[in-house]
């Protein structure tokens, strides 16, 4: 009998639904928080830990919070990680002496440490090292192996062989034992280990990332369609995974965890249902351990999430502009030149370099008659130069340092930044010193991108407040011809100008709003008569609240924020297109499961596709910032029934599959849920009869 086949390739006609980009940045802000990216804030506030929220799990379950310990243990985690792939198996145990001896105690992983602490002394080839190795032999290797697990003794005797067999043979019988590879697995299996000892999680953001994007590629692989974002994906995350801890006891027996815990895990993170078994065994039955455990050994290119984030967080005004980074982040995006003829060189044309950049990105070449609103915005940039007020209020980016040193001497009630050695002094005088000199050297050069992000940022601050008029006026001051290429904005900024007027009883001003503006607007956009109806229906409501619950400002703010910067040359960051499309196709996921995520919340996925509902009938349905350029717009078929993401199946007449039948085709099947609902809506929900027809 044949398997059900996958449903048809999606069809791109639909863009994706918006992202609650507000979300992302108290996610990414926990993220720069908890790894220390940013400098210390003079009054900091507590981190907006994802953790805050409570979970169907218990307390034990609950996503890792920003604290020093975590951080001093990640980063012991990624030293000790280091030293094993370099074959320092000696500074590796001297770091697990030193910081976690608890990890010692597992002689699976002592075994296995001291196993390959004899190889690597033998590879050395002096004299001095196979003295000592057979040292290790005597004093460590071979005490261990008698009680580590009962396979041990074997390999002790097999691993003899390394002292007559070359490295260079190929043909001998401890081929394996001497390759590199075994480094880099004993690595990934101690990294596992320590993490969960330690409960030394990845900030939410990393791990939501990794979810995503997993399931992202699990979608685009059965529906046989090519990714739009591949090429950010596989320099994210790699294909490779750190070996799984396995638990120290030695039960043959299976022990009695719910199946949908087993198949929930399983196919969250592609495991087979003995490897979720084992998982919830190692985490003692915790289903979210489990699920930490097993994202956090997917493995995270970490050097280029930073830039992602950084890039990110400049956007969207997190962090202080490229300019203002501290010392050490030369290596991200916006990089700095030092040379100081090439900035007196630079200094002379930064001006004219503004106005020809802009009228590149816009028309392809620059042209005196180019120029014109070019120089508007321009001269709005220079203007800005002397006010440092945005910049004051941002966090400054510090950059990564792995120096367990530092680390691991913050007090235990700091939940906060600190700064390196290299950066131990007053953090005001630090800050003056920079701005020195960038004032005599670097102002007129590298600050220009960042008046850049200013501007954008101030007409993005204004349009949440609700200050649509103060808005429009500024934008046609410096760009007269910004709203003829973009009348929807026009209209929704002036639809929360009219509601504004509304909602202080000026009904006289309002109505000569919405016939100035919004209705010659909507006369030559016919998908704005209905957002224009239902906007005058607030004519005749109470005037109390009608602007919060008639138009969602973030929403407007963000899509004014993407159409000016890409009038300024500013292209979205990477990493909004990696959220919009994995979540888009989350979304769909889910519905071919026809269940809901039972790590959504966990993971704080709900949050970011929980956008105010007034976006769906208030603000116009045109083309916003989530299907612009450079959005990914992926889509399914979906016949009528696939229910939406959340919906139960026993709710739907037409499924009527039962969640227990579903469950045992998966199990004794080996199959994903989409594939045994399909089996089962072919014999009737019958479990038994499908799995007798499989093996009939």
């Amino acid at each position: 009998m044949d398997l059900p086949t996958p449903s048809p390739s999606p069809s791109p006609s639909d863009s994706p639904p918006p992202v609650n980009w507000d979300s992302l940045d108290a996610l990414v802000l926990d993220f720069v928080r908890s790894d220390r990216l940013i400098a210390p804030s003079a009054s900091p506030s507590p981190p907006s830990s994802p953790s805050s929220s409570t979970t169907t799990a218990t307390s034990s379950s609950s996503p890792s919070t920003s604290t020093s310990s975590s951080y001093c243990s990640r980063i012991l985690i990624r030293l000790a990680r280091r030293a094993l792939e370099a074959g320092d198996v000696d500074a590796a145990l001297a770091l697990l002496r030193a910081q976690a001896p608890a990890a010692l105690l597992d002689h699976r992983l002592l075994f296995h440490l001291h196993k390959q602490r004899f190889v690597e002394l033998v590879r050395s080839g002096t004299e001095a090292d196979r003295e000592a190795a057979l040292d290790c032999l005597r004093t460590a290797l071979a005490p261990c192996a008698l009680d580590a697990y009962p396979e041990a003794y074997e390999e002790f005797k097999h691993i003899l062989l390394v002292l007559i067999y070359d490295k260079d043979d190929q043909s001998s019988p401890v081929t394996n034992e001497w390759s590199i590879k075994r480094r880099f697995e004993l690595a990934g299996l101690l990294s596992s280990i320590l993490r969960a000892q330690l409960r030394a999680y990845d900030p939410i953001l990393s791990m939501t990332l990794r979810y995503l994007i997993s399931i992202h590629k699990v979608f685009c692989s059965r529906q046989g369609i090519s990714s739009p974002i591949s090429d950010l994906t596989e320099r994210l995350l790699f294909e490779d995974r750190d070996l799984p801890a396995v638990p120290q006891e030695c039960s043959v027996e299976a022990p009695p965890f719910d199946e949908v815990d087993v198949q929930a895990l399983a196919h969250a993170v592609e495991l087979t249902r003995q490897g979720a078994v084992d998982s919830l065994k190692f985490a003692k039955g915790d289903l979210y351990q489990a699920f930490q455990n097993e994202l956090c050994r997917m493995k995270l290119d970490l050097s280029h999430l930073d830039k992602l984030v950084h890039e990110y967080c400049v956007y969207r005004g997190i962090v202080e502009g490229c300019s203002h980074a501290l010392p050490g982040t030369s290596d991200l995006k916006c990089s700095q030149n030092t040379d100081v003829s090439s900035i007196n060189k630079q200094r002379a044309n930064s001006e004219t370099h503004l106005e020809c950049e802009m009228a590149d990105n816009q028309d392809g070449g620059c042209s005196t008659s180019d120029i014109t609103y070019h120089d508007s915005w321009s001269k709005r940039i220079r203007k800005d130069r002397s006010s440092t007020s945005g910049q004051g209020r941002r966090k400054r980016w510090r950059g990564r340092s792995d120096d367990l040193n530092y680390a691991c001497e913050t007090p235990a009630n700091a939940d906060h930044e600190i700064l390196s050695p290299s950066f131990d002094m007053d953090e005001d005088v630090l800050i003056q010193k920079q701005d020195l000199v960038a004032d005599s050297v670097f102002s007129d050069t590298r600050d220009m991108q960042d008046q850049k992000y200013e501007v954008i940022l101030e007409m993005r601050d204004l349009t949440r407040k609700g200050m649509a008029s103060e808005v429009v006026d500024e934008i046609n001051d410096i760009d007269p011809g910004f709203f003829t290429q973009n009348p929807v904005l026009l209209f929704q900024l002036k639809q929360v100008e009219f509601l504004k007027l509304v909602a202080g009883g000026d009904h006289v001003a309002a109505l000569k709003v919405a016939s100035s503006h919004l209705g010659p607007i909507a006369a030559s956009n016919q998908a704005l008569l209905k957002p224009l109806k239902e906007t005058l229906v607030t004519l005749i409501q109470p005037s109390e609240n009608v602007l919060t619950k008639a138009v969602s400002l973030p929403v407007l703010a963000s899509s004014l924020q993407l159409a000016i910067s890409r009038r300024l040359g500013i292209e979205e960051p990477q990493l909004m297109k990696i959220i919009r499309t994995t979540l888009h196709t989350h979304t769909e996921w889910f519905k071919l499961q026809m269940c809901k995520d039972h790590f959504d919340h966990f993971l704080k996925i709900d949050s970011l596709k929980e956008i105010d509902p007034s976006v769906s009938h208030s603000m116009s349905k045109a083309p916003t910032d989530e299907c612009g350029n450079g959005s990914s717009q992926i889509t399914t078929c979906s016949s009528g029934k696939v229910p939406d993401e959340g919906s139960s199946p026993q709710v739907l007449s037409e499924v009527a599959c039962d969640e227990s039948a579903i469950i045992k085709v998966m199990e004794f099947l080996a199959l994903p849920r989409a594939d045994a609902i399909q089996l089962l809506m072919q014999y009737s929900g019958d479990a038994e009869t499908v799995i007798q027809q499989i093996f009939s």
